[in-house]
């Protein structure tokens, strides 16, 4: 299985960050975009605002599964 890494853009150098240092695949997306209603990190990927390094299959693949989606919902909750 590859580690991912998903960080949530708050503001400049101000962010939320779920998975290891040296993932093999880091996902980042605004925090904003998150929470708006209807998010869905699919048409996010397509429109720009979610940006990933690192295997663009394994991305589709987090994507695809609805693995990402959690995960971003998971961190953007509050504590």
């Amino acid at each position: 299985m590859t580690s991912v890494q998903y960080r949530l853009a708050i503001g400049k150098k101000d962010e939320r960050v779920d998975g290891p240092v040296a993932a093999a695949v880091v996902v980042t997306v605004a925090l904003v975009d998150v929470v708006a209603p209807g998010f869905d990190p699919t048409v996010a990927y397509m429109q720009g605002k979610l940006k990933s390094t690192g295997s663009t299959g394994a991305l589709l693949d987090l994507l695809r599964s609805g693995e990402a989606a959690s995960a971003l919902s998971r961190l953007a909750s509050p504590a």
